[in-house]
């Protein structure tokens, strides 16, 4: 048989598996060099670093019918999206009851909840509940306090003053429930009541 027959006969008889040896290195070279793409239900965590800032801002939230039930202000807020969380600088907050009684807050900085229900308050925080029953406004200060603006409560594990009527009183902490109007003084308490004919 003549060489370039037999030349064409081994080229038939080993074209297929040429060809599939090909194949599979490009498929080989393709898988090697082609990017990972991610499962579309899987997101990266998230981190705490802020989605968004804002600078001079005012939050407002109304009720149902439209009414405002609590104001936010602060010199600059930045939000978290791994908690839901607002951390806000030079804060100012009213917040209005049910019965029409003011709530006014300010700290030098705070952190709040997504909805703004609940507010820790740090560094000279000052809270002010303020009634329309004609009772004298309450004041709390501290370095620390929290308020749940829902259930009008303010709390705090640190030392407070609570003052009311030209009476002065400092304890260790507290948890005050203006619903029932009744504040628990935890630890030391020092106290100076001033008699009603006094009060100014």
């Amino acid at each position: 048989m003549p060489w370039g027959l037999r030349l064409r006969e081994w080229v038939l008889a080993y074209l297929p598996l040429l060809l599939m040896a090909l194949l599979a290195l490009a498929t080989w070279w393709l898988v090697k060099n082609t990017p990972i793409v991610s499962a579309p239900g899987s997101e990266r965590p998230l981190r705490h670093e802020p989605d968004y800032t804002m600078q001079g801002f005012t939050l407002q939230r109304f009720t149902p019918t439209g009414a405002l039930r609590v104001q936010i202000e602060g010199t600059q807020m930045r939000h978290y999206p791994d908690t839901d969380t607002f951390e806000i600088d030079e804060v100012r907050v009213r917040s209005l009851g049910e019965d029409g009684s003011v709530i006014r807050a300010r700290a030098q900085r705070a952190l709040s909840d997504g909805k703004g229900t609940h507010v820790q308050l740090l560094g000279g925080a000052q809270v002010v509940r303020e009634t329309r029953d004609g009772q004298p406004p309450v004041e709390f200060r501290s370095e620390f306090l929290q308020v749940f603006l829902d259930t009008e409560r303010v709390q705090t594990d640190q030392p407070v003053q609570m003052l009311q009527a030209g009476n002065d009183m400092r304890a260790a902490g507290l948890d005050y429930d203006h619903r029932s109007r009744v504040a628990q003084l935890k630890g030391p308490v020092k106290a100076r009541l001033d008699p009603p004919g006094r009060r100014r």
